[in-house]
Parts: structure tokens; sequence; C-alpha cells
């Protein structure tokens, strides 16, 4: 149960709006329309670019076939969540999304609910046994998961992605293992209380029927969240160890946290400084820039464009929702519709050289470097401040985002929006993430720290040749 109100925790309050109905409440197929309508004429406004992977012509189309689909009078919450979420993915944009349905899982939660027994991590693109709960030791972690109830994992997969707002199928698999397999096989095929799978071992192809698990006692009191928030600081013998946690919360306790580490890391006398940005949910620049003012050498920005597009729908959202003597919002404000204007950042003050770190500094990233972590990584990565160690980020480090969220009006759904362009220090917009200097695979089917463990052996290694 920890690991379950944890999850929810995180994920609701990480939210500013919430999703008042229950999964069973009902719509009329007039509300649901509307709420399509609204919804797309919303995005057409309000997003930077909407057709930046999908275009018009294709959208278009999608919506049309998206109004085809409400057929009864009467439709569910959670069967319009399913539909809305779905057309907002066809933006292939990751911070332009309608989310999972958490208050509906909580609700078959609560009820009883079961899942599916497996939850599986991706490597090559092959859908791998992460973890087995089935109480089949005969199932082997790694192995291959090929079938389930008949149907093959592309087929299954490919229903999945539909629902998950991403650039590209890696950042699809990246959310899929954040969110979880289970949860989202639930929420696509519905509760299935048997489930006859085929997957491939070392051996050969085996096939086994599983019973569902219950949701709570059988998946969730087991499962470990990808992204905690954890702070740590600890020393290895050649170097210190920072874990700063996600960018968001309370500023000052974050800068305190901060300031207490570095003044531990220079007592110790620490030569090297490993920061870890992996398994990290993102969150403000005002965070990381402050983190990194730390072991910066000169003054620094953490994008080389940063721009922004104001429309009618959105001043509409400010004046109601948002201070509006702010210089942000008054630029927002003072635009045109429709216009796209930059907002530029003074260079950021390092600390004092005396309070700096000065010695070698490794920061840690993997597909799990969410957002403002991915763009930090990107930004250390560029001024050249660190070395960046892992592997590639799901997250592009110049991307749509700078977001806001609203409601939509008959049925309450919140929808996040991409309002900006960010560039990345360098002036790269490539269609890919942060690419480490030092690529380390992190075999997620074991609980080694392959990437910390890898970086350590080579401090230690070169640590030992100077001496």
């Amino acid at each position: 149960m920890r690991n379950f109100i944890t999850y929810f925790f995180f994920v609701i309050f990480s939210s500013t709006l919430g999703f008042g109905q229950s999964a069973t409440s009902k719509f009329s197929k007039e509300d649901v329309l509307s709420d399509l309508d609204y919804l797309y004429a919303a995005l057409k406004d309000a997003h930077y670019n909407l057709f930046a992977y999908t275009t018009k012509k294709k959208f278009d189309s999608i919506y049309v076939v998206a109004k085809a689909s409400v057929e009864k009078d009467s439709i569910t919450a959670f069967d319009a969540h399913k539909m809305l979420q779905q057309f907002v993915a066809h933006a292939k944009n990751g911070h332009t999304a309608i989310d999972f349905p958490i208050p509906a899982y909580q609700e078959y939660a609560v009820a009883g609910g079961t899942l599916f027994p497996l939850e599986i991590a991706f490597d090559d693109n092959k859908p791998l046994i992460r973890k087995n709960w089935s109480g089949q030791d005969e199932i082997p972690i790694g192995s291959e998961l090929l079938k389930i109830n008949g149907m093959p994992m592309d087929e299954i997969l490919t229903k999945i992605y539909h629902q998950i707002s991403a650039e590209r199928t890696y950042f699809k698999q990246v959310k899929l293992e954040l969110y979880s397999f289970p949860r989202y096989y639930w929420q696509v095929f519905g509760q299935e209380e048997t489930f006859e799978i085929e997957i491939k071992t070392k051996a050969g192809i085996k096939s086994f029927k599983l019973d569902a698990i219950p949701l709570i006692d059988g998946y969730e009191a087991n499962r470990n969240e990808i992204i905690t928030g954890k702070k740590q600081l600890k020393f290895f013998t050649h170097a210190a160890y920072l874990n700063p946690g996600n960018f968001s919360g309370d500023e000052g306790v974050f800068q305190k946290y901060i300031d207490s580490a570095f003044i531990q890391v220079k007592s110790k006398g620490s030569k090297n400084l490993i920061i870890d940005f992996r398994n990290n949910g993102g969150g403000n620049d005002s965070f990381s820039d402050y983190l990194i003012s730390y072991f910066a050498d000169k003054p620094f920005t953490w994008n080389s464009k940063f721009t922004l597009k104001t429309s009618k729908f959105l001043k509409e959202h400010v004046r109601k929702n948002n201070d509006t003597t702010s210089v942000f919002w008054q630029k927002t404000l003072s635009h045109k519709d429709g216009e796209i204007y930059e907002y530029a950042f003074e260079l950021y003050t390092p600390q004092p050289e005396a309070k700096r770190f000065t010695g070698a500094v490794y920061v840690l990233a993997n597909r799990q470097s969410h957002s403002q972590s991915a763009v930090a990584s990107a930004q250390i990565q560029d001024w050249g401040f660190g070395t960046i160690v892992g592997e590639e980020t799901g997250d592009f480090p110049s991307l749509f985002a700078s977001i806001f969220q609203f409601a939509l009006p008959k049925t309450g759904i919140p929808v996040t929006v991409s309002k900006g362009y960010i560039v990345r220090v360098n002036g790269s917009k490539k269609k890919e993430g942060v690419i480490p200097d030092i690529l380390i695979k992190d075999y997620l089917l074991d609980e080694k720290d392959e990437i910390l463990d890898g970086l350590l052996a080579k401090i230690d290694a070169e640590t030992d040749t100077k001496k």
C-alpha cells in the first residue's frame, strides 16, 4: 500500500487540476463531442506548433474518425477519457497530453481490481519481463514476452502507444516503463482474470496460463516507482555522489539542500563529483540553474533560444488563473493573438569561487531523465561544465514545452499543452535525446547499477594511474 499511495501522491499533487467524475459517470454524446471540438480548437489556437509532427491534413482526418467513434447516446467518463487522450497523443508531443486516468484507476483499485502480473522493460525494442508477480517462478526474468491471450505484443503495444503522448517510439517505451505495462494494459483492454502468455526464453518458446493479481496487494504493494524525487549525498573512495531530486517543490528548501551538500563535498576534499539526473521528473530551470551555479566556471544560460506563442485561448486562461502583474504573463498578454515572440533570460552568475566545486564533474543520465533534467544535462554538456554518463534521454533537449493546463468544460478532463519551444545551448534541433559522452547501458532486468558502478570503476582506475 505504501508504494500505491506514493505513486498517487506524486502524480496527483504534481498536477494543478483534478478530474472529479467517477469512471462510471455518464456524459451525453453531445457533451463528449462538444469537448472534442473544444479540445481541437484549443490545441490549434494555443499549442506552439500543433502540426510539427502530424500534418494538419492528417490531424483533420483523425478528428473526423474520433467524432465518428462517439456512437452511443451515453458515454462513461472512462471511455471519454480514453478517446480524448488518444486524440491528443496524435500531436506526438510529450508535453502535450491527457495523462493516464488516475482517478479511474484509483476507483478500480478500491473496488478490488486486478492486473496483469508481469512488468516489462524494453531492450532493443523487445519487451522483456522485468518483474514477475504471477507466482510462477519458472518464468525467467529477461524472457521476451511474445503474446498475451493470442494477441502478438507488437499489436498490443501499438494499441497502448495510441494512448501515450511522445515524439517517438523510444519515448513511448520510456513512458510505458514509467507508468507501467500492467496499468496501461488495463486501461486499453479492461479487466481480464486469466492470461495465456507466450514467451521466448533461452530454452525456446514456452506458454503459460497466469491468473490476474490483486491491484493493491499483489501489484502496487510490490512495485517501486521509477521517479521518487529522492535526494541523496554520499561519498565513495574517489568521488562524491549527489542526487538533487526533482527540480520542483519548495525552491528555498531545495537551495538549502544544495548549499549544505556542496559545503560537505568541499569539506571532504573530493576531487570528483557525480551528479545523478537519472529517474528525474524534471521541473523548473531555476532549480537546475542553482545547482549548476556550484560548478560552473563562467556565467551561463539554460537555452540558446526560448520562444513562446500567445493566443486568445491562452490569454483568457492567464487572466483567470495567473498573476497578470508578473513580467512573464504581461508579455503573453501584450503580444498579438497567434504571435510567436522570444523570451530572453539573463546570464546566470556562478557561486563565488570559494564556494564552487572545481574538480571533475560527471552527470548521470538515462532514458528516465525527463524534461528539465534532460535540458540541464544538455546545458552542462554544451557549456563544458561536466561529462554526461549513461544512456540517451527519452526527452529531446530541444523541445516543445513551457506547459499550461486547462480542464475540458463538460467532462472536466485535464489537458496539458506546450506553448513554447526551447532550443538547447549549442543550438542543435536534432530530434534526439541527450547523447552521453560516456555511454554505459543500464541493464534494467536486474538490481545492479551498471551506470554508477561503471563510472566509479573508471574514476578509480584513472586515479590509481595518476598515483
